[in-house]
C-alpha cells in the first residue's frame, strides 16, 4: 500500500488544479492513453512471441511494423490511442479490438440512460456534458439496437410449466407507420409463478384486439412450454374469452378488480371519490356472490341518479366479475390487491414520457425491454402472502398445482 501510495503522489506532484487530473488534456485521460498503449504492446509481444528488441526475434517470421492512430471515447472522453500493427497483418487486438472506437463500459453508459427514458438529444447533451464526448444520433442509435438480438431471445425463451395466474395489459404508444402517427397497445403478460415471483412472459404490438391475435399470443405461450393457466386476470380484452377457450379450457378468467374501480372512478369529482370507493368495496369485498349482489343493488339505488354509468359498467361486466367470489380471501387478495402489472405499467409509463413517437415497433420493444432490466428489483418482488395462496390454489385447483 505504501508503494501505492508513493506512486500516485508522484503523479499528483506537478498538478494543481481538477482540470489538470480531469481535463482535456489532464493526467486521467493521459494515464489511461499511456496504460492502454503499454497494454497493446504487450498484446502484441505475446502474438509475436517475443519482446522488444530480443534477439529471438531475428528471422522469425514476423515483427512489429508501427502503430496507427485510431480515436477512442470512453468515460474520460476522447483519446487518441496508438494501435501497434505487425509485418503479416496477424495481429488482433483484444483491449480495443479492430473496429471499434469505444472502451468497455462506455456503451452501457448509452444502454442506461436509453433505458431511464432519455430521448437522443438527451442523452448526446448528457455525454458531452459528463464526459467531453459528442456523439451521433446515429451511434446511439447502432449501439441500443445491439440488443435487438437479445430482446427476441428473451421473448422466445422457454417458461414455466404452469403459472397459477398471468395478468394481461397494454400500454398505448405513438409508433410512425407509413409517414403516419398510429396509436398501438403494446400488450403485456405477467406470470405469477409457484414461487410467488412475478415473471414478465412477453409483450406483443398489435393496432386492434381481436380472437385471432389473442389466439396467436395464447399459442406462443403454450408453444414456449406453458401448458396450464389457474386464472387470467384481464381489463375486458376483446376477444380474449374465445381464444382463451381454444388454447386453455381449464382457465378461468377474472376481470381485474383494480381495473373496474379505477374506470368507475373516473365519472366522479374528487368529493365523492372516497364515498364511492368505499360503497364499490362493499361490493368486491363480500363474502359470496349473494351478498355482491345485494350489495350492487344497494349501490345503484343509492348513486344512479347521480353516477348511472357506474353501475351499468358493474352490470355489463358481471360474468366475467362473479368467478370472484368462487375464491376464498387468499386468492382473492392476490388477484384484487397485488395490482401487479398496473404498477409496473405506471413505472413503465413514467420511464416512456419523453419518448411521445417511436420510429417502429421495435424501437418501443427496446426502451421497454431496457426499463425493465433497469427496474427489475422493484417490479420482481415476490407477491406478499404468497403461501397460504399457493395452499389454497393446491385445494381449488387440486391436480393440477
Amino acid at each position: 500500500m505504501a508503494m501505492k501510495v508513493e506512486v500516485i503522489d508522484a503523479l499528483l506532484k506537478d498538478y494543481k488544479t481538477s482540470d489538470d487530473i480531469f481535463g482535456e488534456n489532464g493526467l486521467v485521460k493521459q494515464f489511461v492513453k499511456a496504460v492502454t498503449e503499454r497494454a497493446l504492446q504487450a498484446e502484441l509481444s505475446t502474438h509475436l512471441g517475443y519482446e522488444k528488441h530480443e534477439i529471438k526475434g531475428n528471422n522469425s517470421g514476423n515483427s512489429r511494423n508501427g502503430t496507427s492512430s485510431k480515436i477512442v471515447k470512453g468515460e474520460f472522453g476522447e483519446a487518441e490511442i496508438s494501435i501497434p500493427r505487425d509485418r503479416t497483418g496477424t495481429f488482433e487486438p483484444q483491449l480495443i479490438p479492430k473496429g471499434q472506437t469505444r472502451f468497455n463500459g462506455f456503451d452501457d453508459k448509452i444502454l442506461s440512460m436509453y433505458a431511464r427514458g432519455l430521448t437522443t438529444r438527451d442523452i448526446q447533451g448528457q455525454l458531452q456534458e459528463l464526459y467531453g464526448v459528442d456523439v451521433s444520433p446515429t451511434l446511439i442509435s447502432n449501439v441500443t439496437d445491439a440488443i435487438l438480438d437479445e430482446v427476441k431471445e428473451w421473448q422466445t425463451r422457454p417458461l414455466d410449466r404452469i403459472y397459477p395466474i398471468i395478468y394481461f395489459d397494454a400500454l398505448v404508444v405513438k409508433i410512425r407507420a407509413d409517414k403516419q402517427v398510429i396509436n398501438k397497445a403494446i400488450h403485456l403478460a405477467l406470470g405469477i409463478n409457484l414461487e410467488g415471483e412475478k415473471e414478465l412472459l412477453g409483450m406483443w404490438c398489435n393496432v386492434t384486439e381481436g380472437a385471432k391475435f389473442w389466439l396467436s399470443v395464447l399459442t406462443e405461450l403454450k408453444n414456449r412450454g406453458v401448458q396450464d393457466v389457474l386464472i387470467c386476470c384481464c381489463d375486458g380484452l376483446t376477444g380474449f374469452p374465445t381464444a382463451i377457450e381454444a388454447v386453455y379450457p381449464n382457465a378461468k378468467i377474472q376481470l381485474c378488480i383494480v381495473h373496474l374501480v379505477r374506470q368507475s372512478l373516473r365519472f366522479v369529482g374528487y368529493k365523492d371519490r372516497k364515498a364511492i370507493a368505499a360503497d364499490l368495496k362493499l361490493i368486491y369485498g363480500s363474502a359470496t356472490l349473494e351478498e355482491a349482489e345485494m350489495a350492487l343493488t344497494a349501490f345503484a339505488d343509492k348513486w344512479d341518479s347521480r353516477f348511472p354509468t357506474i353501475s351499468q359498467i358493474w352490470l355489463r361486466h358481471w360474468e366475467n366479475i362473479t368467478p370472484f367470489f368462487a375464491y376464498p380471501s387468499e386468492i382473492r387478495k392476490v388477484i384484487y390487491t397485488t395490482n401487479a402489472i398496473e404498477s409496473l405499467n405506471m413505472t413503465l409509463r413514467k420511464v416512456m414520457k419523453n419518448k411521445r413517437i417511436f420510429p417502429s415497433d421495435e424501437a418501443a420493444f427496446k426502451q421497454i425491454y431496457l426499463a425493465l432490466q433497469n427496474i427489475s428489483k422493484k417490479w420482481t418482488m415476490p407477491i406478499r402472502d404468497w403461501k397460504p395462496a399457493l395452499a389454497r390454489f393446491m385445494i381449488e385447483f387440486e391436480g393440477r398445482v
